[in-house]
């Protein structure tokens, strides 16, 4: 037996009877009522490039491939498509993978240079076809090694591990250059090239072993690191530790190999091969030319070290004077965390005075989003009357906007990026009267945050009121104001531009409010419950839910609410009527009292606590750090007794990560100092090869100074790269001083003779190196803001230590050994005398 369900039509809820009168006369509710198909909500519109477009928000879920989603989606609306209406058709406004494909590949375009770079300088130093190919057969392996390595622990191939194969590239050739320097040595000594090759494995085995041992120290401790800055560090440190390790295997095993196999007798022209021949005809003379210049400062780079060794006493004065210049530089340099950066949009934010219409918000985002894409560089324009900042609330007088710019290939000119393009649109928006309107950019991490920036929740713990919470406001971003770091100067200096202040904070406490007074012990005498007086007043002036109907193979909810004309004046609330125990309709206007007043249209809770919420960004010209600092100290000087604040999103993250890379830092530099302790069997020596690390910080910070930018997690991870190099050129030096120690010279002749030999490997291997980063350096495009931060510090720092490291390692060396030895002879001293 079957019967009518749930209704599914407006037509069939239209003849529900409502009354039938004494004569039969039947009363429906379409008689007294509009049953209409409409929306769940009217709180929220979307617009694209000024017109009325639904939009569809899709969320990668965690642990999803973003391509792989985007892709998948793609495919699934172009199947959709063939079922629209004729006039229907859907538009992509923005997918995250365009920047992310765009990064991606502008990375793999950056390693192939890095690539031809290292080619460049491993042939100007080796000078022949067949040297040079060895270190080169070295990349491939390595890479290839540590790509199945990496999809062996379950990395992906993304911006940090390229980051990571970019660097890796200069250091996977660095021990294949060592191996095919000492052999091309040796065959110039008149060796066979299968005696060379033996000969100098015996002598390089324990440096390649050393800098790999020293390396990987550096780089596994970051894995450890927790949260936000942990994953930034993970992937981009273990791949180059798999990586060096990889490169390692192949420097002691088929490096060798083939140099016995492809190196020829220096003395063997005759049967050079033709391409040989056609190398030495057409660089020949400017190779000749290079080897003079090049003996000839080998010449007088001994003779520096030797007058530096003899006046050491100056030279470690100079270097205390040093490490002090570097403990400064880190305290000028600005703090940062991770580097704004151009990801094609940029998110507008409208902030209409409390009590504004969503029509009167979506007319100023009209404005607005006619004058972006009136804007060179912009490409098309998504708004959302009605949408908050903070986070998925609908309030009628908030906005987002969306500006999707256009591809970086279309934006090459300075003028067209996307700092410049917000700088151009703040500055129109900013004639815009009718509130306050910024623009801001996108969140560094996808995520954490509608914007850039910071953002902080202060929170009122003694329930000090609204009207304390919105005092408080008002003094931090009056301060804010008169703050270099937060407000933009041309706001600072012109009064009429004051919402250009790079700042946000949306609790208001003068949101237009109806206070309905219900006089309970009225209401009761005349037989009226209060539950009825509430629920009148919740149908027709809000909404209720009724019940359910079936459409389109779902659910959906019956909504029943008093028509607009009949509930938009204040005098309606009166005139509405409820019925009483006795059956009669008494009119609400005969025991309640409304009242016109003000306050909050929402109140924000944060941990359990009232907040106001307070975002923004440094003024052009201030790191995020600097904008930081300066908010906190604004906060921290004017929050009374019972108000909090507590750090959100991006900085909460900083927040958490506090020091976390310096104690890694620490660690790492405490395990390669064991580490070559057990492997030279002394606890001073790897002080000769350690001291020089702080060298390498102090170009680097220069570095980032000089260019102007900031310390953030990209340089710092920078830094772990330079320890380890830094180490390595060291260890070349001081392995093969050691060993001429071993074999009866002194510690300053060992020394010399280590420089004079070790000269043209370090500056193969790190001008190799520092050739691998010039692409980070210069790199434009996707995610060319984070190559920067690395590239510059990498690139100064690398420079400079090997500059510094030339010169000062034969004097730390010469100057451990000494006390080593003094130490050893008053220990053998007291022996005999014992």
């Amino acid at each position: 037996m079957n019967t009518l369900g749930r209704l599914t039509s407006e037509e069939q809820f239209g003849e529900i009877v409502v009354k039938i009168g004494a004569d039969g006369e039947v009363t429906r509710l379409r008689d007294v009522a509009r049953v209409t198909l409409g929306a769940d909500a009217y709180t929220l519109r979307s617009l694209l490039n000024g017109e009325a477009a639904p939009a569809l928000q899709i969320i990668q879920s965690p642990g999803a491939n973003a391509i792989d989603v985007s892709n998948a989606i793609r495919g699934k609306m172009d199947e959709l498509q063939q079922n629209f209406p004729q006039d229907i058709e859907y538009r992509i406004a923005y997918d995250p993978t365009v920047f992310v494909r765009a990064s991606l590949q502008s990375v793999a375009i950056t390693l192939l240079e890095a690539l031809v770079l290292v080619v460049l300088v491993v042939v100007l130093f080796l000078q022949t076809w067949r040297a040079s190919i060895i270190p080169l057969v070295a990349v491939p392996v390595s890479l290839v090694g540590t790509f199945a390595l990496m999809h062996l622990f379950g990395f992906s191939l993304n911006t940090l591990s390229l980051f990571g194969l970019v660097l890796s590239i200069g250091i996977v050739v660095d021990d294949a250059i060592v191996v095919v320097e000492n052999v091309e040595r040796h065959i110039s000594q008149g060796k066979s090239p299968g005696e060379a090759a033996k000969k100098a494995m015996d002598e390089v085995t324990g440096p390649i072993l050393s800098i790999t041992s020293v390396l990987t120290a550096v780089f596994i401790p970051s894995a450890f690191l927790a949260g936000l800055q942990g994953e930034f560090y993970r992937q981009f440190a273990l791949t180059i530790a798999i990586s060096t390790i990889l490169s390692a295997i192949n420097s002691l095993t088929l490096s060798p190999a083939l140099a016995a196999i492809l190196l020829r007798p220096h003395h063997d022209t005759a049967k050079a091969d033709w391409l040989t021949r056609l190398m030495g005809t057409v660089t020949g003379g400017f190779f000749h030319r290079f080897n003079r210049f090049f003996d000839s400062a080998s010449n007088r780079y001994v003779s520096a070290v030797r007058r530096a060794v003899r006046g050491s006493v100056i030279v470690m004065v100079l270097y205390a004077g040093f490490v002090g210049l570097t403990w400064l530089g880190f305290h000028q340099v600005p703090n940062g965390f991770v580097p704004a950066q151009d990801k094609y949009y940029l998110v507008g934010i409208a902030q209409l005075p409390s009590g504004a219409s969503l029509d009167r918000t979506e007319a100023v985002v009209k404005q607005m989003s006619a004058i972006a894409l009136a804007e060179p560089g912009v490409e098309s324009v998504v708004v959302f009357p009605g949408l908050s900042v903070n986070g998925p609330v609908n309030v009628p007088n908030s906005a987002l906007m969306f500006a999707m710019l256009k591809p970086f290939d279309e934006r090459e000119d300075p003028s067209l990026s996307a700092n410049a393009i917000a700088g151009k649109l703040m500055h129109k928006f900013s004639h815009i009267p009718d509130g306050f309107i910024g623009i801001f950019p996108p969140p560094p991490v996808p995520g954490l945050g509608a914007t850039g920036g910071f953002k902080l929740q202060i929170e009122d713990r003694a329930e000090l009121g609204f009207e304390a919470m919105t005092k408080v406001q008002s003094e931090i971003m009056s301060k804010a104001m008169q703050t270099p770091e937060l407000a933009n100067m041309l706001a600072r200096q012109t009064p009429e531009l004051a919402n250009m202040l790079n700042m946000l904070a949306s609790f208001q406490t003068n949101a237009p409010q109806l206070q309905v007074d219900i006089d309970r012990v009225k209401a009761k005498s005349m037989g009226v419950s209060l539950t009825d007086i509430f629920e009148t007043l919740q149908i027709n002036l809000g909404s209720l839910y009724v019940n359910d109907f079936n459409r389109f193979g779902r659910t959906w909810r019956v909504m029943a609410q008093a028509d607009a004309p009949f509930r938009m004046q204040q005098e309606d609330i009166g005139l509405l009527k409820v019925r009483n125990a006795k059956g009669e309709m008494i009119p609400l206007s005969a025991f309640v009292t409304i009242m016109r007043q003000s306050g909050p249209d929402r109140i924000i809770h944060y941990n359990g606590f009232p907040s106001v919420d307070i975002s923004g960004g440094p003024a052009p010209g201030f790191s995020s750090g600097q904008a930081t600092d300066a908010i906190e100290k604004i906060v921290r000087e004017t929050l009374p007794e019972g108000m909090v604040f507590e750090w959100t999103d991006l900085v909460y993250q900083e927040k958490q990560a506090g020091n976390s890379a310096l104690a890694i830092f620490a660690l790492a530099v405490l395990l390669a100092f064991l580490i070559l302790a057990a492997q030279y069997n002394s606890w001073s020596l790897p002080f000769a090869v350690l001291l020089i690390a702080p060298m390498s910080l102090l170009s680097a910070i220069v570095g980032v100074w000089v260019s102007g930018g900031d310390n953030n997690i990209f340089t710092q991870i920078g830094f772990v790269v330079l320890v380890g190099l830094a180490a390595k050129n060291a260890i070349l030096i001081v392995e093969f001083a050691r060993a001429k120690e071993h074999d009866g010279a002194d510690p300053l002749t060992a020394v010399l003779e280590a420089s004079r030999l070790r000269l043209r490997p370090i500056l193969m291997t790190s001008f190799a190196f520092i050739a691998g980063v010039v692409p980070l350096v210069l790199a434009t495009g996707a995610g060319a803001e984070m190559r920067h931060a690395m590239g510059i510090a990498v690139f100064a720092g690398m420079l400079g230590v090997t500059l510094f490291g030339l010169l000062l390692t034969p004097v730390f060396y010469v100057v451990v050994r000494r006390m080593a030895l003094k130490r050893e002879n008053r220990v053998d001293s007291h022996d005999q005398q014992a």
